[in-house]
């Protein structure tokens, strides 16, 4: 069993996209604020428990006109008509997140409230989890109440006054909650809203279109599933961007799976590693003993040192005519636990290494956890709270004895945001090829079918991008407000497994120059292709100088000739990113030449023949009138610019000009 895919809608900036799932892990990337952290909490929101609470800005902006108007009608018909308070006219609005598996047919038992038909035999099955009103009846009397005290308020308020002949004084400014039924629910969202779950149709399953995807529509009255139908089939862990390394934060995994979204540090995670799978003290078994009657022997030891030591303060309260005859007297004792060894910010240290000198004695030095590197840090306590996740779920020491144990989840989702904090670029590529075989390592684990993991990781990171095959990349692509009649900027997702077809020259060219080039294309806002590195190392300085809008801008530069550049555009395309290529002519006529008007030249620059202008012959690339843009749609275009005649010249009439900053030696200007 694992997951397909997921289909969010209505969250934050995810109006409506599907996420495709990799089989083992996936990795988000994007521009910045193109929905990969809203794509990241959307799953927090809906499959962990402590998580699960919303938030206003939760639910996607466009919507709150719509749910302020659904308030309005309610003030409106008031004492007038009875008030709508159907589910149906909320559901256009309602955060969802519809999650879909690929299951066996010999894991029917773990979906059994899934399944939506009698004869289904294995294959997709799907769960909306849904943020809906608890009871609209109750919403609605306590918004009405909290409107109508507003009301009184305001009723109650003195008016402008005139004095005299002085202008009228101005009403005093007053802003009462709630305003409107969206401020209502910003206090009272948790308290009328929660999730509900209910199965969907494999058959009624649509494909995306325009990188947007289409959710299925539910019967009416369909009735939401009882209890969590997640609760024994999924296990959720995550490790948040917030590590907390420079805090004193603490907490806790709950024992549901779900992760505190702050950090923690090692060494309070070597404690609650070592409370829930290796305490003695916790269902022990003959291996304990020893350590149970070492325990036990130091607290005797330590209660009668402890009676000498408060012998003669107590003899001294007696004097003061306590305790009494039938008073009860005091007692020192002590309660000692093994865990508590552990309780101090030391119970974590790193030893230093030290050459032996002269003296013979080599001294043991030690630092606390803080002294080390934060980069380390954070290495270490990721690949730390990956065991744990893995132990945790696995049942592993004393875990299996609890008695909230349970049967195992067959599959595990673990999110890890942003791991690149602190990393080292090649420690990034380390850990993002490491993660998943960590989460596997473990006896029972492996290549065992019948229990699965599913890293999701998001990342600003080129290096962890590129040690990531194309087929696992999700990239988060922004759309402005405008676009498909949508008021406000939202985003769609696209999956890569196909940018470039099946395995191809193409694709294995592309994938090896990009791990070269450690370019950052996934995460630009516009890329600029170059034939050299003097273009290259020149673009940046005049960018600079003459062009301030682009050089605020992030933009990636790559370095790609233009007999390669056009193996870019199927990536070009999918990612949807405005594109300049600068790039050389190539004349031929039968061997290379400098570029010359009617001597019938052509060129050998594939991107000019095969992407744009999609021409031949030298004469028409250099007419006047050539369109250099190619309009993919309303957001991208690609711009081609080479050398090109003086404005000065006639067409036969080349004057000559200083050398452009390209490889060709041509008497034609720079490139437009």
């Amino acid at each position: 069993m694992h997951i397909v895919h997921l289909e969010i809608a209505n969250f934050r900036k995810l109006l409506s996209v599907r996420i495709d799932f990799a089989d083992n892990t996936t990795l988000f990337v994007g521009a910045n604020n193109s929905g990969k952290t809203s794509a990241m909490l959307a799953l927090r929101r809906f499959l962990t428990k402590r998580g699960r609470t919303f938030e206003k800005y939760d639910l996607t902006l466009c919507h709150w006109a719509g749910i302020n108007a659904l308030g309005q009608a309610w003030i409106d018909a008031e004492g007038t008509a009875p008030p709508v308070l159907e589910l149906d006219a909320w559901v256009p609005f309602l955060p969802a997140l519809d999650i879909w598996f690929n299951v066996a047919p010999n894991e029917l038992h773990f979906v059994s409230k899934l399944v939506p038909k009698l004869d289904w035999a294995g294959g997709k099955l799907g769960v909306r989890l849904r943020l809906e009103p608890k009871d609209i009846q109750a919403l609605h009397k306590e918004f009405m109440d909290a409107f109508a005290n507003t009301q009184k308020i305001k009723a109650a308020m003195p008016t402008a006054s005139a004095v005299s002949d002085a202008a009228p004084a101005p009403a005093p400014k007053l802003t009462l909650w709630p305003s409107s039924l969206m401020d209502f629910l910003e206090r009272r969202l948790n308290a009328h809203f929660e999730v509900r779950a209910c199965t969907l149709d494999p058959d009624k399953l649509a494909e995306p279109k325009d990188a947007t995807a289409h959710p299925q529509q539910l019967i009416a009255g369909v009735l939401p599933l009882d209890g969590d139908p997640l609760a024994g089939l999924i296990r959720v862990n995550e490790i948040s961007a917030q590590r907390g390394f420079g805090d004193a934060h603490r907490g806790e995994d709950d024992d549901a799976g779900a992760s505190s979204p702050g950090g923690l540090k090692l060494s309070d995670q070597v404690r609650e590693y070592y409370k829930r799978h290796l305490d003695p003290s916790e269902h022990p078994d003959p291996t304990d003993i020893g350590a149970l009657q070492a325990i036990e022997e130091a607290q005797d030891a330590f209660d009668l040192k402890l009676t000498e030591s408060f012998k003669e303060a107590f003899t001294e309260v007696e004097t003061m005519g306590y305790p009494g005859v039938t008073d009860p007297k005091p007692h020192v004792s002590t309660r000692l636990k093994p865990v508590d060894g552990l309780n101090h910010q030391a119970a974590i240290s790193f030893q230093v290494d030290v050459v032996k000198g002269d003296g013979g004695i080599v001294p043991v030095l030690r630092l606390p956890e803080g002294n080390n590197g934060l980069g380390y840090q954070n290495l270490i306590s990721m690949i730390f709270r990956l065991m744990s996740f893995r132990a945790a779920w696995m049942r592993v020491g004393k875990a299996a004895k609890a008695p909230d144990a349970g049967q195992l989840e067959p599959l595990h989702l673990v999110l890890v945001e942003e791991p690149e904090a602190h990393l080292h670029a090649q420690v990034q590529q380390v850990f993002i090829k490491k993660a998943y075989e960590v989460l596997r390592a473990h006896e029972d684990l492996g290549e065992n079918p019948a229990l699965r993991t599913q890293l999701v990781v998001s990342t600003h990171s080129s290096h962890v991008a590129h040690e990531t095959s194309y087929s696992c990349l999700r990239y988060f692509r922004r759309l402005p407000a405008g676009i498909n009649k949508v008021q406000i900027p939202t985003s769609v997702v696209i999956n890569l497994t196909n940018a470039f077809g099946e395995e191809s020259e193409t694709k294995r060219f592309v994938t090896r120059y990009l791990r070269a080039q450690h370019a950052d294309v996934f995460f630009a806002d516009a890329v600029i292709l170059v034939e050299g590195s003097a273009e290259r190392m020149f673009l940046p300085n005049f960018i600079a100088r003459d062009y301030a809008r682009v050089n605020q801008g992030y933009v990636s530069m790559l370095e790609v000739g233009g007999s390669h550049a056009h193996r870019l555009k199927p990536l070009i395309d999918l990612l949807g990113i405005t594109t300049l290529i600068i790039t050389d002519l190539d004349a031929q006529s039968g061997e290379a030449v400098q570029p010359k008007v009617g001597e019938n030249q052509v060129t050998n620059n594939d991107t000019l023949k095969s992407w744009w202008p999609q021409k031949t012959k030298i004469d028409e690339l250099l007419e006047p009138g050539i369109d250099k843009v190619l309009k993919q749609t309303a957001l991208h275009e690609v711009r081609v610019a080479y050398q090109c005649l003086s404005r000065s010249s006639g067409p036969k009439a080349l004057q000559p000009r200083s050398r452009c900053p390209t490889r060709s030696r041509t008497r034609l200007r720079s490139p437009t």
